[in-house]
């Protein structure tokens, strides 16, 4: 037995047009250069809707900016999944699991660097930042899984163990000191670090 989900009504497919072309708008501006360089009104004018209107959906830049990679972030974590079902180490299953992550972060470094920093600081009550948090969450529930698979480790000790192995992570993409490095040197820098934690 199916069960039809009902259709979007009007205003909720107007809602769902207009943030569509606003995580477009901001996408594109974005990319092309970096958060610092753009304004609202830009994204605006490209999203052909007013400034008040763009407000209603993210309320700061950055925002906008976590609206932008959280999706990015969301399609690297499926990736890291898929990719970590094909491994046969607990270390192997980690790095499939980050590697996705880092280039998605690296795709364009200050805005990958401006988004783990509105994680870390931004205001937790906004919906964007929320969903960024989440992010991190099912991402340490995935290295937790992968590291589970090694019979010796209980889930409590994985869950601790998928912690740590987030922090370096997240501490390699944004150290001052990796902005220049390639993505190559900042998953071998992450590499050498989980493998003396990860069991064998």
């Amino acid at each position: 037995m199916t069960v039809d989900t009902p259709a979007l009504g009007r205003r909720e497919r107007n809602k769902l047009d207009k943030l569509e072309r606003i995580t477009a708008a901001a996408s594109e501006l974005f990319a092309d250069r970096g958060v610092d360089d753009v304004t609202t009104q830009e994204i605006a004018d490209r999203a052909d809707i007013g400034t008040g209107t763009l407000f209603l959906y993210a309320k700061t830049k950055g925002e906008l900016l976590l609206l932008v990679q959280n999706s990015m972030y969301a399609a690297a974590l499926e990736q890291g999944r898929t990719d970590a079902a094909a491994t046969q180490t607990v270390h192997d299953g980690a790095l499939a699991v980050i590697r996705p992550v880092v280039e998605c972060n690296r795709k364009q470094i200050d805005n990958g660097r401006t988004y783990l920093r509105e994680m870390i600081f931004g205001d937790p009550e906004e919906p964007h930042h929320s969903t960024a948090l989440s992010l991190t969450y099912q991402t340490e529930e995935l290295l937790a899984e992968v590291i589970v698979r090694d019979g010796r480790v209980t889930p409590e000790a994985a869950r601790t163990l998928a912690h740590v192995v987030s922090a370096i992570m997240f501490v390699s993409m944004a150290a001052t000191v990796n902005a220049e490095r390639s993505i190559d040197e900042i998953v071998e820098e992450i590499a050498v670090q989980i493998r003396e934690i990860l069991p064998g």
